[in-house]
């Protein structure tokens, strides 16, 4: 893939990032599912908050995505939830996994359709650089308190699926059917230029 198409699909998916939460409580099975450098696709629309406070629940979904639509603008009773929405069919790239104290937080990025298989076959200085504000979140918040305006049986309803598979564990998009090309790391350099540096396979990052 040619560097000014990488450039544009970066600059899509990074530029105006945000975070957002997303909290359930799952069996662990279905935690399991979920692995780091998986790419997975979210049939129905993704309902999340931009308040941060503790973890409801057993697990948290942390999401970090530049196209979230904020409901405000047509509720303004969404303000008081923070309530964000992503459009059905939507991609993610599972960046990390922590766990600590009984609960696990997994961090996804929202990426464009059209660049799963850069996401898939490449890791970046950008997405190590998120990995490590995801972490110091986990960390902040795990002990943090409850936000009350999201204990609301109404938005529990709404959050409280799975992301990328059924409620059986069936995942909605087999990312082991994306054509495997050499694994590469991508560099953003301070021009914001990117530089493709190729690795083998077994590298640990």
């Amino acid at each position: 893939m040619k560097n000014s198409r990488i450039e544009s699909i970066f600059n899509e998916t990074f530029s105006g990032l945000k975070l957002f939460y997303r909290d359930t409580t799952l069996p662990e099975n279905l935690i399991a599912n979920y692995k780091v450098g998986q790419i997975i696709k979210e049939r129905a629309f993704t309902d999340m908050t931009r308040l941060g406070g503790g973890i409801s629940g057993n697990l948290r979904y942390l999401i970090a995505s530049a196209d979230a639509k904020d409901l405000s603008v047509f509720n303004p009773n969404s303000a008081k939830i923070g309530h964000y929405l992503l459009s059905s069919n939507t991609f993610f790239k599972v960046l990390d996994i922590r766990e600590d104290d009984h609960k696990t937080q997994i961090f996804l990025l929202h990426i464009p359709e059209n660049s799963i298989p850069l996401f898939k076959n490449s890791t970046s200085n950008i997405e190590e650089e998120i990995i490590e504000k995801a972490k110091k979140r986990f960390r902040e918040k795990i002990d943090a308190a409850l936000i009350p305006e999201l204990q609301t049986e109404d938005w529990k309803q709404r959050t409280h699926l799975p992301i990328g598979m059924s409620e059986t564990g069936e995942l909605f998009f087999d990312d082991s059917k994306i054509k495997f090309e050499s694994l590469k790391r991508i560099e953003i350099n301070k021009a914001g230029k990117t530089e493709e540096v190729k690795k083998p396979w077994w590298k640990v990052w």
